[in-house]
């Protein structure tokens, strides 16, 4: 591993060629902080797909990416005398210190569940007037829903035990067994919407991230399905020709792979 002095002068060579690149690149040069924006979602995608691939070097690459972004976002505002990285590295290791009061001050805490419980509250106390402030609007439904459900777990708005989790989730599946058999499309949506609402709660009682257990899922099927493409490939068919019961074969075999 790098020495701290080594990790120091990473970080200003990267800083060095932000520099160069925002003065000679016309690309660099063209660049705001709104054009900027969907790369930076993107990267933090690819970040995501290389942690569950658990590919530690494309983990590496991909976070160079993102650093990359962040001193990029940093150097343009520092042409308008915003604030610069130095502003940027100060303003969260402020917020670090103030959150850890016991790690920086003198209160005590025993697990985890109190230590996100203080954290919340410290943060109504900076001037948020609801816990939810800090879930962003643009999350996708899945994560926001996850995030939702974190914040208002810190203050104490919670299940106490996984199986009163598990028997929600079954009274919201019996209200959309209803809805479907009145065929009440309106209805049957907005219990649709409770019942994931429900499973992504179930998953947190049970320490499960619902995002990448379904990206899981994702990958698995894609597989699955690609060497199901394959095996059809070279007997010279073509999927749509196939009866189901044709490519439950190749179906079963990629489950073995």
């Amino acid at each position: 591993m790098n020495t701290r002095q080594q990790q120091l002068q990473a970080f200003d060579r990267l800083l060095t060629i932000m520099d160069q690149l925002r003065e000679q690149c016309p690309w660099d040069k063209k660049q705001t902080m709104e054009s900027l924006r969907h790369l930076t979602i993107e990267e933090t995608y690819e970040l995501g797909d290389a942690i569950l691939d658990n590919n530690l070097e494309e983990v590496k690459g991909e976070l160079g990416d993102l650093l990359l972004h962040i001193v990029f976002y940093a150097k343009i505002a520092s042409e308008t005398d915003a604030f610069d990285i130095a502003d940027v590295s100060n303003e969260i290791c402020e917020k670090l210190i103030s959150r850890h009061p016991h790690i920086y001050g003198d209160l005590r805490v025993t697990n985890e569940k109190q230590v996100k419980q203080n954290w919340e509250n410290l943060k109504l106390k900076e001037g948020k007037t609801s816990v939810l402030q800090g879930v962003p609007k643009s999350l996708p439904a899945l994560v926001k829903a996850i995030r939702i459900q974190d914040k208002v777990a810190g203050v104490g708005f919670d299940w106490e035990h996984p199986e009163q989790v598990f028997e929600k989730l079954q009274e919201e599946l019996a209200e959309l067994k209803v809805e479907v058999a009145a065929k009440n499309q309106q209805k049957m949506e907005a219990e649709f919407g409770d019942v994931l609402f429900s499973m992504i709660n179930y998953a947190r009682f049970l320490n499960i991230d619902p995002e990448n257990a379904l990206e899981r899922t994702n990958k698995k099927f894609i597989k699955r399905f690609q060497y199901l493409e394959k095996m059809a490939s070279q007997q010279g068919k073509a999927l749509k020709d196939m009866t189901l019961k044709e490519m439950d074969v190749y179906w079963e075999q990629a489950k073995t792979l």
